[in-house]
């Protein structure tokens, strides 16, 4: 495996998909990991850190990769630099998987390697992409996209979601689980979960009053968050609240409840074993038939449909293409280890 990384490279789009590397090695050997970078010479990241470098891109052979990873930046020109993306355009073809996290994906595309797929990148940068690159179809959301052998995250953290797909692609479920246990992170995150939350997505809120409000829903998102309770709390009329709702937050107050309580019975579903019933309850949606139907309205599944979706990292299911190696009976998916790599 190699780890593409230069002057100004995210830290953590290296650092965090090699500790998944290296966690899950623990569990067998599996990966062999190296960083390369242009000339060989050391790099300076995001945080100020040095981060040292293995050998020189270089002086790579294109033959004998077995997974080259692309690592991204906040400043995504640096990955349009006429070496780097010739390097990557000489180095990809060759590797059976190609992997880009964050703004990486700009250095695949620019390469042409991009042309007709589709791809993910960080969301702050998914405009740039698009326009930049438009015969590339951009998911502005995605946590990380699988297209044929190329993969493409939305970086920073999802860097670390897409490691431990990776894992379960080579190794299986059990010890891609087995990895995220040590890492103390979830593994249930699929690459087609959204990158935002109602959390997330909500602007900030400066009206002391509505704050309080949104407070109480969030620390308790089964109490009572009827119309009238919210404007009573507040201290207003119902019909100013739902004036206020709209300015803030672009929704009515029963939308804005029914998505926090969506959140929550969806976080349940993802890291509890809890039934249906208690899901409802304690999300605030009541009964097992309400949160179905809220489930399928906003996600288009059941929630029990939804939660197995949660027991893997959802790469398994996406579609490869049905590759063989050079008339080889056995998949060429199946390859779990990156062997040594070829210098020139």
């Amino acid at each position: 495996m190699i780890v593409v990384a230069f002057d100004g490279v995210r830290y953590l789009d290296v650092v965090g998909p090699l500790e998944v590397f290296a966690v899950a090695n623990e569990q067998g050997d599996f990966y062999a990991a190296r960083i390369a970078t242009a000339g060989g010479a050391d790099v300076i990241t995001t945080t100020g850190s040095r981060l040292g470098a293995d050998l020189a891109l270089e002086d790579l052979a294109a033959e004998g990769i077995d997974t080259l990873l692309v690592a991204g930046s906040p400043n995504w020109d640096l990955l349009l630099d006429d070496n780097l993306v010739r390097e990557v355009g000489r180095l990809a073809p060759s590797a059976r998987r190609i992997v880009s996290v964050c703004t990486g994906t700009f250095a695949l595309a620019a390469a042409g390697l991009l042309d007709g797929k589709r791809a993910g990148t960080h969301w702050r940068h998914a405009g740039a992409l698009q326009k930049m690159f438009p015969q590339v179809e951009v998911d502005s959301s995605a946590l990380f996209v699988r297209d044929g052998n190329t993969f493409s995250s939305a970086g920073i953290a999802a860097g670390i979601d897409l490691a431990l797909a990776l894992v379960e692609d080579d190794l299986g479920a059990e010890v891609a689980r087995t990895t995220a246990k040590v890492l103390v992170v979830f593994l249930q995150r699929p690459g087609g979960q959204s990158q935002f939350s109602v959390w997330t997505s909500t602007p900030a809120v400066r009206n002391e009053p509505l704050r309080r409000v949104l407070d109480a829903v969030a620390l308790d998102p089964a109490g009572d968050h009827s119309i009238p309770a919210m404007a009573a709390r507040a201290n207003f009329s119902e019909r100013h609240l739902a004036r206020l709702f709209e300015q803030h937050l672009g929704s009515r107050p029963g939308e804005y409840v029914e998505q926090v309580r969506l959140e929550v019975a969806r976080a349940m579903l993802e890291t509890g074993d809890d039934s249906l019933s208690a899901v409802a309850k304690m999300s605030g949606l009541g009964s097992e038939e309400t949160l179905r139907r809220a489930f399928v309205k906003r996600f288009g599944v059941s929630p029990g449909a939804y939660r197995s979706r949660f027991r893997t990292t959802g790469v398994m299911g996406m579609v490869v293409p049905d590759l063989t190696m050079d008339g080889d009976d056995i998949p060429f998916f199946r390859v779990p280890v990156s062997g040594p790599t070829a210098v020139e």
